[in-house]
């Protein structure tokens, strides 16, 4: 167990997490976990560790941290302006941190969510298989709770330097662009039957606003009113990531990692696989909008991607 940053600076909502708490929705567990599995794994694959390695989840303002030991990190996802002392350091590429060294953010440009990942991984409470953070159950990461000044944060005890991992960098092409408007792919179901002709079209037609209320357990929208054709109820059942629920008052919650583990109201659809990180980096007053896909094309845009991912993990 090493001591690797010391927080000066919490940030809005810093929390330690990895892939999620699998197996344990039955139990009524959220899953918890990266909400952007993307850049999750990719800031993994870039210091070298497996793409489970838990990481630092930052959310629009980030902390400021002390370093205590050298390691290479990397910081991928959501532009939080980060700086090393008084230098501004590149997203989505490694790069050594020394002891001594003032990890900090100096302001929002685009996105939501920021990942730090230190070789090796953070060292720190797992429970049931996983060391995210689950805010609602207070279980997992540092204490169960989100980082506040003060706090120590631990990575494994691996060696500090490892020249295979040093300046490694994604390819521009495979880097996101976080805009204030997205378009989202969709398969509907599986209660679309619920809705009226009409209420799908107006969910597949209209451009959703995030709110205020948005948060790591899913997106409330605000917009067009999509019809039922009777109750908005049914029996209660297992919430997926990117489950589209529509309750009685007809606008859509987008839920994400950190989502209960059922619910009771009609899911008109779910995002795909390959698109989730793009609601994983919404932020209140974005705006989204959904298209239909079929499940065959879905599974070929993941597999796309996943290769993709073999590829980046063989060495960038």
């Amino acid at each position: 167990m090493i001591l690797i940053f010391n927080v000066i600076k919490p940030g809005l909502l810093t929390t330690i997490q990895d892939l999620g708490r699998k197996g344990y929705q039955k139990y009524g567990m959220s899953v918890s976990g990266a909400v952007d599995h993307y850049a999750h794994r990719i800031a993994n694959i870039l210091v070298g560790n497996q793409e489970n390695a838990a990481t630092l989840e930052v959310t629009l303002i980030g902390p400021t941290f002390k370093v205590l030991e050298t390691r290479t990190i990397a910081i991928t996802g959501a532009d939080l302006t980060p700086y090393l002392n008084n230098c501004p350091v590149p997203l989505w590429r490694s790069f050594t941190v020394h002891e001594g060294d003032i990890l900090s953010f100096q302001g929002y440009r685009s996105g939501c969510r920021a990942y730090i990942a230190v070789a090796g991984g953070m060292d720190a409470e797992n429970t049931l298989g996983s060391k995210s953070t689950d805010l609602i159950s207070e279980i997992g990461g540092h204490h169960g709770r989100r980082l506040t000044k003060g706090d120590t944060i631990k990575a494994t005890n691996v060696q500090a330097n490892n020249e295979k991992c040093f300046a490694r960098r994604l390819s521009i092409e495979l880097i996101p662009t976080y805009t204030k408007n997205v378009r989202v792919r969709t398969i509907l179901g599986p209660q679309e039957d619920s809705f009226t002709t009409k209420g799908i079209e107006t969910f597949l037609s209209s451009e959703y606003t995030v709110t205020k209320d948005s948060n790591r357990m899913g997106c409330r929208l605000d917009g067009p009113t999509i019809e039922h054709k009777n109750d908005a109820d049914i029996l209660s059942e297992g919430l997926f990531m990117g489950a589209i629920q529509v309750p009685q008052n007809g606008q859509p919650i987008l839920f994400l990692s950190g989502r209960p583990s059922v619910g009771g109201y009609t899911k008109i659809g779910g995002v795909i696989s390959v698109d989730l990180p793009k609601v994983a980096q919404l932020k209140p007053n974005d705006r989204v909008s959904f298209e239909i896909v079929t499940l065959d094309e879905a599974h070929e845009k993941l597999r796309k991607q996943e290769n993709i991912i073999k590829i980046l993990q063989a060495g960038i």
